[in-house]
């Protein structure tokens, strides 16, 4: 499998505010590759592009400039539900949700070394993306947040340390509610990571990073 990605795995999520009028000529298309950039120069893991909102065309136009920006760099490129883009624009690979192909399907189209992030809310779906031969799973909510009230009451840290000890060695990103000031309960409990949107701004976005690589060297073991 091609994750080869040293932990703790620091998941920057593109916040969506690009639209179906967006061009690569539009404020917020530059803002994302803005927002590429730094998180490249802040030594970021990964970076899902999840513009779920543009047209394909724009969507592609943007990913293959973002790829253009992680392709020299240690960060690695995913695109939210677009395997064909992802491909395409020759991003790393792809973020399936609760709805779309099948991990199985994408890995067999697309072959070993097309990286599969999965998003995942009970230890059914991790088991599933595990099986499926998913890369990874983004395990939460965690904590409360607005962004993930559709998927019930946060699960918090005991839940997560149970299906990370459960599903062990496959590799779980908690999502949900992160700050930095809880991010270390979720390295406690055993992630391997954690994934946002909030958390990641590009003007202190290197200290962030900074702050959560020194918190999981810090976890308790």
């Amino acid at each position: 499998m091609p994750l080869r990605l040293p932990p703790p795995i620091i998941y920057l999520i593109t916040k969506g505010a690009t639209n179906a009028h967006t061009t690569s000529a539009s404020e917020e298309f530059a803002s994302v590759l803005e927002l590429v950039s730094a998180a490249v120069a802040a030594n970021v893991s990964l970076i899902q592009i999840r513009e779920k909102h543009l047209t394909a065309r724009v969507l592609q136009e943007l990913t293959t400039e973002s790829a253009k920006l992680t392709r020299a760099s240690q960060t690695r490129l995913l695109v939210n539900d677009r395997a064909d883009i992802a491909q395409a624009a020759r991003a790393d690979g792809v973020h399936l949700t609760t709805r779309s192909l099948a991990p199985a399907v994408v890995r067999s189209t697309f072959g070993p070394d097309f990286l599969i992030g999965v998003s995942t809310h009970t230890v059914e779906e991790l088991r599933e993306a595990r099986d499926q031969k998913a890369d990874l799973a983004v395990f939460g909510p965690i904590f409360a947040t607005e962004s993930k009230r559709s998927y019930g009451e946060p699960l918090g840290p005991a839940k997560l340390a149970e299906v990370v000890g459960d599903l062990s060695p496959f590799p779980i990103v908690a999502i949900g509610g992160l700050k930095l000031d809880n991010a270390n309960n979720c390295f406690n409990a055993g992630a391997v990571g954690v994934a946002a949107i909030g958390l990641f701004q590009p003007g202190d976005l290197a200290e962030t990073v900074n702050q959560l690589r020194h918190s999981f060297e810090r976890r308790e073991r």
